[in-house]
């Protein structure tokens, strides 16, 4: 009975297999393939090469190496990088800003563009004699000037530091006395501090150093700690400390105020240069201001858009490594 039923499966048109076990031809005819066996039954009854990996993986196919992405694909990525970049750096490092007025000329011409250096005061650096810094607004120092009234795009490019902000009401000018210093003016000068006169090439020419009016410009005041006086170097042209007395800071701009110091002309560029603490401030007598600060010549989206390259590079060094592997 036994023999019938093997007979019955391996057998076509009633021949049997020969040259085959039994089991074999059982095998055959039902159409399975022993795993991991030398060969595999094709459909028209021919065997194929078993292609079987060695690790016992079988015919799993490898995985694919993710190709790199094209440029444009990477330029938003870059774009984003070199904005939120810029937005740190005006927050933390460095911001320009617009001069708006004639009250600083020579020194600065109105419609340049300053770099103002945001960052050593996060390390407790206080302003010093001969800074050019950047204050906000005391007591409405600037009550009755007009109000910028900037477009949405303006707007979009102040708040991410592409562009002077023109909503923040700051001014600008000369550090000339700081906490415990003792300032005077008389006559049409010198301007004395500690008693010590000081040579001011910078003043606007025509203009004497001190103004001889009965509205501020005749003065001798003591800054208090945590204060400066600020003046400008268009003296005659400037409303600056002598002209705010009456404020509730008596005329002192509050350290807490300041913004930071006015380091680079960044534009326009046949205007670049520093702006360093001129020498009077280092006669002997006066305490000397702090070192200049470090120069920085490029704007913050400059400086943002460098430090997004590399790491666009970096990606696309990751992704060629990767596809180097897989293909070994």
């Amino acid at each position: 009975m036994g023999d019938v039923a093997v007979g019955a499966r391996s057998g076509q048109g009633g021949e049997e297999h020969r040259g085959r076990p039994a089991e074999s031809a059982d095998q055959a005819a039902d159409g399975a393939v022993p795993s991991g066996s030398e060969e595999q039954a094709g459909e028209d009854g021919r065997v194929s090469e078993d292609r079987t990996a060695p690790d016992g993986q079988g015919d799993k196919p490898k995985a694919q190496p993710k190709p790199p992405r094209s440029f444009w694909k990477e330029l938003p990525i870059l774009i984003g990088i070199a904005l939120v970049l810029a937005l740190l750096i005006k927050t933390f490092l460095v911001q320009a800003f617009s001069i708006p007025s004639d009250s600083m000329q020579n020194t600065l011409q109105q419609g340049d563009r300053v770099l103002v250096d945001k960052l050593t005061p996060w390390f407790g650096s206080e302003p010093e004699r001969g800074e050019v810094v950047v204050f906000h607004d005391p007591d409405n120092w600037l009550a009755g000037e007009p109000t910028p009234n900037p477009n949405p795009l303006q707007k979009v490019l102040s708040w991410i530091g592409l562009m002077p902000s023109a909503e923040e009401k700051d001014l600008i000018k000369r550090v000339v006395g700081v906490g415990g210093d003792t300032i005077e003016c008389k006559g049409t000068g010198p301007l004395t501090v500690n008693g010590m006169a000081l040579n001011e090439p910078y003043v606007y020419p025509g203009n004497t150093p001190c103004s001889q009016d009965d509205q501020g410009g005749q003065f001798k005041v003591k800054v208090p700690d945590g204060f400066i006086w600020v003046m400008g170097d268009h003296r005659q042209n400037s409303r600056d400390s002598r002209y705010n007395q009456a404020d509730k800071n008596d005329g002192f701009v509050p350290v807490d105020k300041v913004v930071g110091r006015a380091v680079v002309i960044a534009w326009p560029i046949n205007r670049w240069n520093n702006l360093p603490v001129p020498d009077t401030f280092d006669q002997p007598g006066l305490a000397a201001g702090s070192p200049t600060a470090a120069v920085l010549t490029a704007a913050p989206q400059g400086v943002a858009l460098v430090g997004a390259v590399p790491l666009v590079l970096w990606r696309r060094r990751r992704y060629g490594a990767g596809e180097g592997r897989g293909q070994g």
